[in-house]
């Protein structure tokens, strides 16, 4: 199996809206499945199965779920952000590094797995109250790409990054014959 499929088992993010109100309704319907998906992927696994990085050079299962719970954290902050203010620009973080911090390396996955339901109860109720035209002209500004991201866009991005991380842990499993 290629590094690339490995690191991008569902391919690569190409959204680029505008999403259809029909497509807006599943990606809502993703971001709300995550929480149960990813408690279903790790379920089971041990100290040492939860420490094995899903690819050479990649995170371990651990640090996947709890860099879901940051990244989502975060999304959920801009999409608030981007409701109160006209285009903020967000904070970008070091995830590569918060994953390298004690929480994102020991601590048990079902912190984060509780933190990812409670959160996505949140952000649920938040995104299904959002009308087409807050998608469509709300929005936030990356420093790091000089780039705005509508939240239609950023919708498409987030119900992606879930089920691309459930298919880190979910291929892992394939391939080391983790039931």
């Amino acid at each position: 199996m290629s590094d690339d499929t490995l690191r991008y088992p569902l391919g690569k993010f190409t959204g680029n809206g505008p999403n259809s109100p029909e497509q807006r309704a599943e990606m809502i319907r993703d971001i709300g499945a995550l929480p149960p998906k990813i408690a279903v992927a790790v379920h089971g696994l041990n100290d040492t199965q939860l420490d094995t990085p899903y690819r050479d050079g990649g995170w371990t299962v651990r640090q996947v779920v709890h860099h879901v719970a940051d990244s989502h954290m975060n999304a959920y902050i801009r999409f608030k952000l981007a409701m109160t203010e006209d285009s903020p620009t967000i904070k970008p973080y070091q995830e590569a590094l918060w994953a390298e911090l004690v929480d994102g390396r020991s601590l048990s996955p079902a912190v984060s797995l509780t933190l990812l339901a409670a959160l996505h109860q949140r952000w649920i109720l938040l995104l299904q109250s959002l009308t087409e035209s807050d998608f469509r002209d709300r929005g936030y500004m990356h420093p790091e790409t000089g780039r705005r991201y509508s939240l239609d866009i950023a919708l498409a991005l987030y119900a992606w990054h879930g089920k691309h991380h459930v298919a880190h842990i979910t291929s892992l499993r394939q391939r080391m014959g983790w039931t």
